[in-house]
């Protein structure tokens, strides 16, 4: 059982980037994901979720209309489409089984991906 978390890097503020993170082992199809993000020296955030068929998605006010969760189930995959990127996004951003803040404290998260905000 496995998430891969793939897409990070760095970028300009005001800059895009998508984050892409694969399953294997599991349908990730039958679960609600999330993204949470973790910056240097503090606790892990919630970024936002999707429902397990794709038609809900909910977002952290930081992120708001600014982020797009999506999925691919035919895939086992899903998708942080991030835009107008700021400093503070700065983080190791992990996809995670479960929907809402409590997916902070799920068992089943990826190894993370860095993303770095700067000029």
């Amino acid at each position: 059982v496995q998430l891969v978390e793939s897409g990070g890097g760095s970028v300009q503020p005001g800059g895009s980037l998508r984050l892409s993170c694969v399953a294997s082992g599991f349908i990730p199809g039958n679960y609600d994901m999330s993204w949470i993000r973790q910056a240097p020296g503090k606790g892990p955030e919630w970024v936002g979720s999707i429902n397990s068929g794709g038609g809900t998605t909910d977002y952290a006010d930081s992120v708001k209309g600014r982020f797009t969760i999506s999925r691919d189930n035919a895939k086992d995959a899903l998708y942080l489409q991030m835009s107008s990127l700021k400093p503070d996004d700065t983080a190791v951003y992990y996809c995670a089984t479960g929907m809402g803040p409590i997916a902070t404290m799920s068992p089943l998260r990826g190894q993370g991906t860095q993303v770095t905000v700067s000029s």
